[in-house]
């Protein structure tokens, strides 16, 4: 869903609204926009490279949030509350940490 032009400023506020409550909630990693005027690219395991983006990421706009949580039930929680913000459904996913590190 495309925010209105009218109430752009209105749900920017609340988005960063709900990213000052998970700071303060100390579950706050990092986050960001995507950079529209930056074309993606498809990198090959050979270093060659396309502008292009997988199929079904044709339609991705807005940007991402990683937020560190004890369970996946206050993940859904944190994502209503963005969703409930930025008027739009939020795709939820689960980091799988490097064994490694």
């Amino acid at each position: 869903m495309q925010v209105p032009a009218e109430d752009f400023a209105a749900v920017g506020e609340a988005a960063r609204k709900v990213i000052r409550e998970a700071k303060a909630a100390g579950v706050y990693v990092f986050g960001g926009g995507i950079n529209a005027d930056a074309a993606p690219l498809m990198v090959a395991s050979d270093g060659t490279f396309t502008y292009e983006t997988y199929p079904q990421t044709k339609e991705f706009d807005g940007g991402f949030c990683v937020l560190e949580l004890p369970t996946r039930d206050a993940a859904i929680l944190w994502a209503a509350k963005i969703a409930n913000a930025c008027r739009c459904s939020q795709e939820l996913r689960e980091f799988g940490y490097d064994a490694e590190s």
